[in-house]
């Protein structure tokens, strides 16, 4: 499918974007609303409402869902934007707010601040919890279909795409985007995805760039080589070029020609899994 995209023109700073990404490049892209429904919605999570963003087919029922994933900068501009595109692919889109207790990721300007205050104090199993209140959620609305489930998610979400996949088997297929694969254990963080590869049983695309700088090429080697181990069919792809945050497309580690490759590769990949119309 041909998405109706354009490029922002000019710098712009600030407008739907993180303050931790300001100024977003010229490379930005939008994606027309046109023929969508886009709505802020909240989900139940025991006594407290998680926010999220929705983006659908305005018509159509049956509808295959994605659980969008957001990066450490939170529901900003770029991942409304995802879930645009997702939802012009015949799909319903939906990112939750993954940090709603901690605080407005958007919010912080320094990227140690956010890490610091916000992103080290998210706990994986509260993760967990926020993301089944949400597939029980969409379980609920008339015109999805969440048998037909798939998850794809950006930096932090890259890793918690892998770590959902292997705790929720009801997931049909993931797309990790450069997510990270191993670290140290802390607190609120206890797993990698190195330490689960092997028992996978999602079908999960990792996507990951050759000149990333914080994910090192022999940890991502040790990737393959744990989910070769296993029988989930997960496979990993490295772009030549691509630096961490390749598909961000409002930064400068935009890398187009993988960018735009992997999207294709991710549509083929949850079709492949029956996620998604063939």
């Amino acid at each position: 499918m041909i998405l109706d995209q354009s490029r922002r023109e000019f710098i712009v700073t600030g407008v739907g974007y993180a303050l931790a990404v300001s100024p977003v490049t010229a490379f930005a892209l939008t994606t027309s609303g046109t023929g969508l429904k886009e709505s802020n919605v909240t989900i139940p999570v025991g006594k407290e409402k998680l926010p999220a963003f929705l983006a659908m087919p305005v018509s159509g029922t049956n509808l295959p869902c994605v659980l969008v994933i957001q990066e450490i900068f939170g529901i900003h501009e770029y991942i409304k934007d995802v879930c645009r595109r997702l939802a012009k692919e015949g799909y319903i889109a939906i990112a939750p707010s993954l940090y709603f207790r901690q605080g407005d990721a958007t919010k912080v300007a320094e990227i140690p601040k956010l890490i610091s205050t916000i992103v080290s104090k998210v706990d994986q199993k509260q993760v967990w919890a926020d993301l089944d209140a949400t597939v029980a959620w969409l379980k609920l609305q008339k015109n999805a279909n969440a048998s037909k489930l798939a998850i794809t998610g950006f930096c932090w979400g890259g890793a918690v795409t892998w770590m959902y996949s292997h705790h929720n088997p009801q997931v049909k297929a993931g797309v990790a985007w450069y997510g990270k694969v191993s670290g140290d254990a802390t607190p609120t963080h206890g797993k990698f995805p190195l330490d689960i590869a092997a028992d996978l049983k999602v079908p999960v695309l990792g996507l990951y760039g050759e000149k990333d700088s914080g994910i090192p090429l022999d940890k991502v080697e040790l990737m393959k080589k744990s989910l070769a181990k296993g029988k989930s069919g997960s496979q990993i792809i490295v772009y030549t070029g691509a630096e961490h945050g390749f598909h961000a497309d409002y930064r400068p580690s935009y890398h187009e020609k993988s960018a735009k490759d992997g999207w294709a590769k991710m549509i083929a990949w949850f079709r492949k899994y029956d996620v998604g119309s063939k």
